[in-house]
């Protein structure tokens, strides 16, 4: 199983084989995290999103990382058209990055706090929905040995370490992270 751990800092700086982008059913990059690995990689990464759009609510779709270390963004859908989320949309992303990075054959990924943002879903519950979802998909993904809940606000931080030692126990096979 896959070593999992939270780390406070900037997604885009993550030397993973992907990274997630919390993206709308759309697909464009226009603020939030989606901004931030756009401005950081280049436009390509929303070009090549865009062209795959629209895509249904929880679904996650890859494409290059242009000039980022991580080889992938993979766009997981948990705003819909109205930038509305739900715990069931959250879980229905995290557990599809997960399958598609599996899909791929990645070994390292790295995870945003999903719907915490422009979701406007209390970071607790976010935090709570996104790494139970994260450890159920696992099991479908052996390649996967490296997941990082890659945040930066303080608060979301603390939840998301919270959220990964209550679940430490539930791991598979699980060493210390």
């Amino acid at each position: 199983m896959a070593r999992v751990q939270a780390w406070r800092g900037d997604i885009c700086d993550l030397e993973v084989d992907a990274i997630v982008n919390p993206a709308s059913v759309t697909l464009w990059m226009s603020s939030g995290v989606g901004a931030a690995i756009k401005k950081r990689g280049g436009d390509s990464i929303e070009i090549a999103a865009v062209r795959m759009s629209p895509i249904a609510l929880g679904e996650t779709v890859a494409t290059a990382a242009g000039s980022l270390p991580a080889h992938h963004v993979l766009h997981a859908a948990t705003l819909d058209r109205g930038h509305r989320t739900s715990r069931e949309a959250v879980a229905a992303a995290a557990t599809s990055a997960i399958l598609r990075a599996g899909e791929l054959g990645l070994h390292s990924i790295a995870i945003p706090a999903l719907g915490a943002g422009a979701g406007g879903l209390d970071p607790g519950l976010s935090a709570e929905v996104t790494v139970s979802a994260v450890r159920d998909a696992l099991r479908q993904a052996p390649s996967i040995r490296r997941v990082v809940f890659a945040l930066q606000d303080p608060d979301v931080f603390t939840a998301y370490l919270d959220a990964v030692a209550d679940l430490e126990g539930t791991w598979e096979d699980e060493g210390p992270a």
